[in-house]
């Protein structure tokens, strides 16, 4: 019988602050040895790397830099570029708002926003921009929403009007609602199709992440009007026709491939085994049965991996993953940028216990090397973007937007 996971934990480490100081008094003592904030520091693998303990370390870029744009937001989440270089971001109390394309100021809220369920890892969550935005000003966005059984990740839409968004429509619930305030997800990444990807969290319940009934532990693939687009995997008579991939715990970072357009994401993982996952049609990425990570309370080590921690070849084994202590990632960005050529097509995700940003080198779909970058910031880095101006930005729990420059 597969080692059942224990629910009601989370990465993301908000529902419990205690694990939240234990992992991050770890991750600050490995900081020690880097460098102060504002230069790029690199540190090898902590264990994982695609099944790999021993994945060799990325050659470092010591000019870069972190140039803090803006400090006085309020618990950032998520971001999305407008075509004339503003920012459109949420944040987690409820409001979003509008930041100057060189960060300076911040906009009043927009109006239109629905009431979120703002509490533990709910909140306001993603935004995202329509395909086609410059004809038709439609702003997307996930939040937590309570209703009937407790709460759970919606997605709406509303047309930007200045600082008003206008004709809002909820396009997507998740179901069911549950009791409880963590492992939402949640990313929106619009497809080269013009569909939209939705990452859920499995809500801490762990093993609806296997029910197709549902929708926990998903992603889902909508049209842009919340109905089912043509071409989702058929995973039989009573699964949910939204849903893409299964086995997910709490995918909080996701991106389309640049190369191939896949959807990757990252996922919080128990006590170690945060993924990084190429994710497919029909793919089954195996929580609560398989994880690289470890229950709550289980001595360190190989042998206390859920499932024996190996994938394959039933469910789909990770690009890569971190053990033995959880980064908590958050954000997920394929670097296509001229300001970094040597980092071209590489991946980077947040931490949030972990407190850095991450550089995963890849060979196609196999993990090279990775590095751990601006440890010395000691930020949680929560959500992950490339501007328009070819550069990295940042956002951080403690407020704070962050460009990634030469």
């Amino acid at each position: 019988m597969p080692h059942p996971a224990t629910p009601g934990r989370c990465s993301d480490t908000r529902a419990d602050p205690q694990r939240r100081g234990l992992i991050e008094a770890a991750w600050k003592l490995s900081a020690l040895a880097t460098a102060g904030a504002g230069l790029l520091v690199g540190a090898s693998a902590c264990g994982g790397g695609g099944g790999s303990s021993s994945a060799t370390p990325a050659p470092l870029a010591t000019t870069a830099r972190a140039v803090v744009l803006n400090r006085t937001l309020s618990s950032p989440w998520g971001l999305a570029f407008l075509p004339d270089g503003r920012m459109l971001v949420t944040q987690k109390s409820g409001s979003m708002v509008i930041v100057s394309a060189d960060g300076a100021t911040v906009s009043a809220a927009l109006s239109g926003v629905p009431p979120v369920a703002s509490a533990g890892q709910g909140g306001l969550l993603d935004v995202a921009i329509d395909p086609d935005f410059t004809t038709d000003p439609w702003v997307y966005w996930s939040y937590a929403e309570s209703g009937a059984g407790g709460s759970g990740t919606a997605v709406a839409r509303g047309r930007l009007s200045g600082l008003a968004l206008t004709d809002v429509q909820v396009i997507f619930r998740q179901l069911p609602k549950v009791v409880g305030n963590g492992h939402f997800g949640s990313r929106l990444v619009f497809r080269n199709d013009k569909t939209l990807f939705v990452t859920l969290g499995e809500r801490q319940k762990g093993s609806p992440a296997q029910d197709l009934s549902t929708h926990l532990g998903k992603v889902v693939r909508i049209a842009r009007d919340g109905g089912v687009p043509a071409g989702n995997p058929n995973l039989g008579a009573t699964a949910r026709p939204e849903i893409w991939s299964l086995g997910h715990r709490n995918p909080q970072g996701a991106a389309l491939h640049p190369t191939t357009g896949e959807l990757w994401l990252v996922e919080h993982g128990p006590q170690g085994g945060d993924e990084l996952n190429r994710v497919m049609a029909g793919a089954n990425h195996g929580w609560p049965i398989k994880s690289y990570g470890c229950n709550y309370g289980d001595p360190v080590g190989e042998a206390c991996r859920i499932g024996g921690g190996t994938h394959a070849p039933t469910y789909a084994e990770p690009v890569s993953f971190w053990v033995p202590t959880s980064i908590a990632p958050s954000g997920l960005a394929f670097y296509t940028g001229a300001g970094f050529p040597e980092w071209q097509g590489n991946a980077f995700l947040g931490a949030l216990a972990g407190t850095a940003l991450w550089r995963i080198v890849l060979n196609g779909t196999a993990e090279v090397s990775r590095e751990r970058l601006f440890a010395g910031l000691g930020e949680r880095i929560r959500c992950v973007r490339q501007g328009p101006d070819g550069w990295l930005y940042l956002l951080t729990d403690s407020g704070k937007l962050i460009r990634v420059v030469r």
